[in-house]
């Protein structure tokens, strides 16, 4: 798998600021304010977590980063430079991946064929070779095909290996998209509430997973998730929204303690 050094040669020579800089993002549909000037960095290597209500704006914040949505306002910098504007292909190429909330495999692909879709940013080979298998072609695909089979032992999927997705248990599919994303060797990866319809066993195990991907591979992660336990025990940052806006921000103790976070999240009870 990619490692911090091999990621880090994709990074421009002069870079020495946040990964990425959000810098007050409005965004609405039809008159409906979404994001109402939300700011916030992260920093390379962290583990940046979003929690809030539902409808509080946390996905949307996820899809502008990827540019599927564009903010009419503000500004979203990778490593310094503006993308916004950007499609979302071109991000995922910067080195930008994410999963959703909701699984989106091909059921009737294997885990193998799933995984490797995730590849296709990093593929360069023309499609005429690609279609006779000739030269860099078949050079590329035995490359990309090792990459797959590396992130299958490094999620411990290997006996699921030539299954179709869609007879795969749930939390097992959940940790086929993770390896989708991976494939595409990011920088800085979305995670869209990996643990959402999991039991305890599977949520532990993602949460193994995650801090191994921070770890081991030296990834940016950012977390949307509701499950607070999950949230508060592993990041290194949380930042809460409601109603589209920050309301809080900080190491996860500090959020825990937040006035406004309890009364407009967490609740009066709430116990880390």
């Amino acid at each position: 798998m990619t490692n911090t050094t091999e990621r880090s040669q994709r990074a421009t020579s002069n870079y020495t600021g946040h990964l990425l800089e959000v810098d007050d993002i409005r965004l609405s549909f039809k008159g409906v304010r979404a994001i109402d000037g939300v700011s916030f960095h992260v920093d390379e290597g962290e583990l940046y977590a979003i929690i809030g209500p539902n409808g509080a704006g946390k996905t949307s914040i996820f899809n502008c980063l990827n540019q599927v949505y564009r903010p009419q306002e503000g500004d979203i910098l990778w490593k310094g430079e503006p993308i916004m504007g950007l499609k979302p292909n071109q991000t995922a190429e910067l080195g930008i991946a994410r999963t959703f909330q909701n699984i989106a495999l091909f059921a009737h692909m294997t885990v193998i064929e799933n995984i490797l879709t995730g590849r296709h940013v990093r593929m360069n080979a023309g499609w005429l070779a690609g279609a006779f298998w000739l030269g860099k072609a078949k050079k590329e695909e035995i490359a990309n095909r090792q990459k797959v089979e590396d992130i299958i032992d490094f999620l411990e999927i290997e006996r699921w290996r030539k299954y179709p997705v869609g007879l795969l248990p749930y939390g097992i599919q959940k940790r086929v998209e993770l390896a989708r994303a991976l494939a595409m060797d990011p920088e800085l990866l979305l995670l869209d509430e990996p643990v959402a319809g999991m039991n305890l066993e599977e949520t532990e195990d993602m949460a193994r997973f995650i801090l191994d991907i921070q770890d081991e591979l030296g990834i940016t992660m950012i977390l949307v998730e509701h499950d607070m336990g999950l949230v508060m025990d592993i990041a290194d940052r949380v930042m809460v929204v409601d109603f589209g806006r920050k309301i809080g921000e900080g190491i996860p103790e500090e959020v825990q303690q937040n006035p406004d976070v309890i009364k407009a999240y967490l609740g009066e009870e709430f116990e880390g």
